[in-house]
């Protein structure tokens, strides 16, 4: 049974969604501001969290933004405004999906389900946790099994998402995977994204990389086809 962590300033919408997810079988928890959030967040890690960017005391950028310097928690933001900067720096900060006010309870619900599936098993498909062998490529190693990475041997953060196409990346380097290969890889079927989106995660995965060691280079972008990994 999954917890989720639902925040946002609209009690409407918090006592609506949480009669819904509580039908449908999870621990639900409701905070109407960020800063409340982010102590509860931080003390007692729900399963996912579902954030509202516009909120008092804290924004959900910036409680994103602080959990993401100690936690991977899965987070699918929510937004009022069908704002294209909004959902740009949701990624870049470290969401790993998105979803526009008004919406579906339905479709939340899938891109909920959808996130967990990711994040406990890893891609659609993936063989029964302990059956794979990591992926060594030079400096990088990815554990698929814990969905633990390093770099020269210093662990690198990453949230789910960010592993997953990272993983599709270095499972065949030199290989140039485009943008809806990724996107296969990292999502479920029925969720779409657009090329923003993994153009964003991808700009978050150098920074990571480049935060440790700031000759990283083996992403390398080729404009207009999409992305490989360059082992050397």
């Amino acid at each position: 049974m999954a917890t989720i962590a639902l925040v946002d300033d609209d009690e409407n919408i918090l006592a609506s969604l949480k009669v819904f997810f509580e039908g449908e079988g999870y621990i639900v928890r409701t905070y109407t501001d960020g800063a409340t959030a982010l102590a509860a967040l931080s003390e007692t890690p729900p399963d996912i969290a579902i954030l509202d960017i516009k909120m008092p005391r804290m924004d959900g950028v910036e409680v994103l933004r602080r959990l993401r310097q100690g936690s991977n928690l899965p987070v699918i933001f929510l937004t009022s405004k069908d704002d294209e900067m909004d959902e740009v720096v949701g990624f870049n900060v470290g969401a790993d999906d998105y979803i526009t006010k008004p919406f579906s309870q339905r479709l939340l619900n899938e891109r909920v389900k959808a996130l967990l599936r990711r994040t406990r098993a890893g891609a659609p498909g993936a063989e029964a946790v302990g059956d794979k062998k990591p992926i060594v490529r030079g400096e990088l190693t990815l554990d698929p099994n814990r969905h633990a990475c390093t770099w020269k041997g210093e662990q690198v953060r990453l949230t789910v998402t960010e592993f997953l196409i990272l993983q599709a990346l270095a499972q065949r380097p030199g290989y140039v995977k485009s943008r809806d290969q990724l996107m296969d890889a990292a999502y479920d079927d029925q969720v779409y994204v657009d090329d923003r989106t993994i153009d964003s995660h991808i700009k978050r995965l150098r920074k990571k990389f480049r935060d440790i060691d700031d000759t990283f280079d083996a992403i390398e972008t080729l404009y207009g086809v999409g992305y490989r990994y360059n082992e050397a």
